[in-house]
């Protein structure tokens, strides 16, 4: 039996204010592609399929388009979606008695019975290509405080909750299962030891705890796909308990992520073996330079850049990355002018100061101190903290000007 990992699809996404859909809808036609090659039985969606609770019709359509394509593709698949905190756990749920119709199992929230936690709706089971049941799956989505059953006399009753939730769903899944058929578990969640994209995963604080231990996962769950974190990586270094990352690069912090999908193939009761398989990058990320430098170089590498000639949506992004000595309040038109006519899309222009490392802390000040600060007292502080020195009389004078310009709020119209 074959099943295909993925996660953290962020449909609807943008870089700064670009659209991602161009992006985003070639990923779906390579998945669909190695879907049929490789002969999936199911796909697993670890969680975060939309960018926010809220997503376009045009993301949802992306997203039903896809999975309809998926099932006239391989007619055998089956498919487990889980929700991420990215996601309405109900607007993911809505079409799933649809869904069903074609073997496709969609979990957004915990479930309740009057008898506490529905465990027949997160235990579902897998189907190989000739429609028998191979293996049972825990389709855990991401868990907030309200899903997760009291545990008294824990010492953080979230984390004992979660763990608890998993070991009643693994033994729910062990009472379904028959000898030779393996148990899986998705898990949308922040493990121990996981490495983060700062700049584009939004952090997981629930009652102080920021991570889980990869010991909720119980030893007899065969593989476990996770999602939340970008990069692609293994738990432990232990290739059964793995995010398998995001498809695209949700950031310029992303950009040399090893974007991809894995493969995991069951001999019975055990993962024989996991593949990864890279995912084609459609749009190009771009920093110029590489590493902070004066303004005249960065316009120099600028003018010089040299850019096959596409279709708009496939321009590459452009991070322009100045060390500056002193503010250059003309900077962006500067840089717009420079690009003006080359087939690039500016995200961001990242300023960093030429006297970073050189500045000392700046000295501890009183609350009386700071009160009997005047504006251009709390300008030259920061003037100097940032550049390392006082700032110029003509930008002094500039800022004395701004302070003392009359506003017009009080007038009547």
């Amino acid at each position: 039996m074959k099943l295909l990992h993925t996660s953290d699809w962020h449909l609807g996404q943008s870089l700064n204010q670009f659209d991602r859909s161009f992006e985003h809808e070639q990923f779906l036609a390579w998945l669909l592609d190695t879907l049929e090659s490789e002969e999936i039985d199911v796909l697993l969606i670890a969680g975060d399929v939309f960018d926010n609770t809220n997503p376009s019709a045009a993301s949802q359509t992306q997203l039903y388009r896809f999975l309809t394509q998926a099932r006239q593709r391989v007619t055998h698949l089956g498919i487990v979606m889980t929700a991420g905190n990215h996601d309405s756990p109900g607007r993911l749920e809505a079409p799933a008695p649809f869904l069903s119709l074609f073997e496709a199992c969609v979990v957004g929230q915990i479930g309740r019975t009057v008898d506490g936690i529905d465990l027949n709706r997160i235990v579902v089971p897998l189907k190989n290509h000739a429609g028998q049941v191979s293996a049972w799956c825990i389709a855990m989505p991401f868990l907030r405080p309200s899903d997760v059953p009291p545990v008294e006399d824990a010492a953080d009753t979230h984390m004992a909750g979660i763990g608890a939730l998993y070991a009643r769903a693994y033994e729910f899944a062990l009472s379904k299962r028959s000898p030779g058929q393996a148990i899986i578990a998705l898990g949308h969640c922040h493990i121990t030891g996981g490495k983060v994209s700062e700049d584009s995963e939004r952090r997981i604080v629930i009652g102080g705890s920021e991570a889980l231990s990869v010991k909720v996962f119980d030893p007899g769950i065969a593989y476990v796909a996770l999602g939340h974190l970008h990069l692609a990586q293994k738990v432990g270094d232990d290739v059964t308990r793995r995010y398998c990352g995001s498809p695209l690069p949700m950031s310029f912090s992303e950009m040399d992520y090893p974007h991809q999908v894995v493969v995991v193939e069951l001999d019975g009761e055990r993962v024989a073996n996991t593949r990864e398989i890279r995912i084609p990058r459609s749009v190009d990320l771009l920093r110029v330079p590489k590493q902070p430098a004066p303004v005249d170089e960065v316009m120099a590498q600028l003018q010089a850049l040299a850019l096959p000639v596409l279709p708009e949506a496939q321009w590459p992004y452009l991070q322009v990355r100045v060390q500056l000595s002193q503010p250059e309040p003309g900077l962006r038109a500067q840089v717009e002018t420079v690009l003006a006519g080359k087939p690039v899309r500016l995200v961001r222009i990242e300023t960093s100061s030429a006297h970073i490392g050189e500045v000392q802390a700046a000295p501890l000040v009183s609350i009386d101190e700071l009160g009997n600060l005047a504006p251009a007292g709390y300008f030259e502080r920061l003037y100097r903290h940032r550049f390392g020195e006082s700032p110029p009389i003509d930008i002094m004078d500039a800022f004395t000007e701004l302070v003392n310009t009359p506003s017009d709020t009080g007038a009547v119209a």
